[in-house]
């Protein structure tokens, strides 16, 4: 029998969720599903109902009050269906839901889309696609190339919209923005105008591995963007090339000032790839549980948290809304939503 959980004993429940991160770390060294599950299956999971309760923050210019955790399920859905963990997600108070197109994430938006329509006046739907650019990170792109990527992308807002089976999404993305001049470009404020005109999108927003501070900067210059999507963890920026942290990279502590300063300009700021370094590389060897504890203060390293869990809650209180978290079993969800719903308590 599973032991019992009080709602109010949330110490309890962090030292659990700690214990049962075995789960989820399994999940990201050996990328293997079933192999997650099966390191959880002799733990229980406390009840969604005995979980904490999920604060919510207002997302930029959207006005919208969202969870302080999002629900990415690009890489969960790419392969088959997961209702149960979305529907677990709800019930706990997760109310944001992002997902990409086709041709990066299969059927992904297919396999929310039956979840999303049972939902979809209670959640706020993102979905990202590629504007094609073929360019370096800074450099200046001709009139052209602008309008050859925002046609790729309105094309994959229409793509998206299908595999939804929606007319309509809160948020669309360009996917992977590198470039500030595509970025700040009439092209595509002008493609994002006209799908807004056509009902198709309410907000637009970017998603960024490579370059994020200019990109992120070029975001604040427009006025137009609501919504940005960073990779960045305690250490600082993450290298997408490397799947490492961006050499160079001021830690995330002196980032806060670019950070407050897209929130001024009603750019809700999204977390993702918090925890990813420290999973590790398989050619270099799985794991790297302390990776981050140079940028930890003793209380919070010595909190009941996991290293995944531990990073997730810092993004959160250094200047991010929300944190974007990938989870592929009910293990995992918990997991993630206890640092995202208790991740005030550490710091003052």
């Amino acid at each position: 029998m599973s032991p019992p959980f009080e709602p109010t004993n949330r110490r309890s429940f962090l030292k659990t969720l700690a214990m049962i991160g075995v789960g989820s770390q399994t999940l990201l060294r050996s990328g293997d599903v079933r192999a997650a599950v099966d390191a959880a299956r002799d733990t229980a999971v406390p009840a969604v109902a005995n979980w904490p309760e999920m604060p919510k923050r207002t997302l930029g210019k959207t006005g919208f009050a969202g969870s302080r955790l999002v629900f990415g399920c690009g890489a969960a859905l790419s392969r088959g269906p997961k209702d149960d963990l979305l529907e677990a997600s709800f019930d706990a108070g997760v109310n944001v839901y992002d997902v990409g197109y086709r041709a990066y994430y299969n059927d992904a938006e297919k396999n929310l889309a039956p979840f999303a329509k049972r939902v979809r006046d209670r959640i706020f739907l993102i979905s990202k696609g590629y504007a094609r650019l073929e360019a370096k990170p800074n450099q200046s792109i001709s009139a052209a190339q602008a309008r050859f990527a925002a046609s790729s992308w309105s094309d994959a807002i229409d793509g998206s919209l299908r595999e939804l089976g929606t007319d309509h999404v809160d948020a669309y993305y360009v996917m992977a923005a590198f470039n500030p001049t595509l970025i700040k470009s009439d092209e595509i404020l002008g493609a994002a105008q006209k799908a807004k005109e056509a009902g198709k999108i309410s907000h637009l927003g970017l998603s960024t591995h490579q370059n994020a501070d200019k990109v992120l900067e070029a975001a604040i210059e427009t006025g137009e963007y609501a919504l940005a999507q960073i990779a960045v963890t305690p250490a600082g920026w993450y290298d997408w090339d490397d799947k490492g942290i961006l050499a160079g990279s001021p830690p995330m502590k002196e980032l806060r000032p670019l950070f407050d300063r897209a929130r001024e300009a009603g750019i809700g700021l999204i977390g993702m790839k918090a925890g990813r370094y420290l999973a590790g590389r398989k050619f270099l060897g799985w794991g790297r549980p302390s990776a981050f504890d140079e940028y930890y203060e003793a209380p919070y390293l010595a909190a009941d948290l996991s290293s995944f869990q531990r990073s997730y809650a810092f993004v959160l209180e250094h200047g991010l809304d929300c944190v974007n978290a990938d989870s592929q079993s009910l293990t995992h969800l918990a997991e993630n939503f206890a640092a995202a719903a208790t991740s005030t308590r550490y710091f003052a």
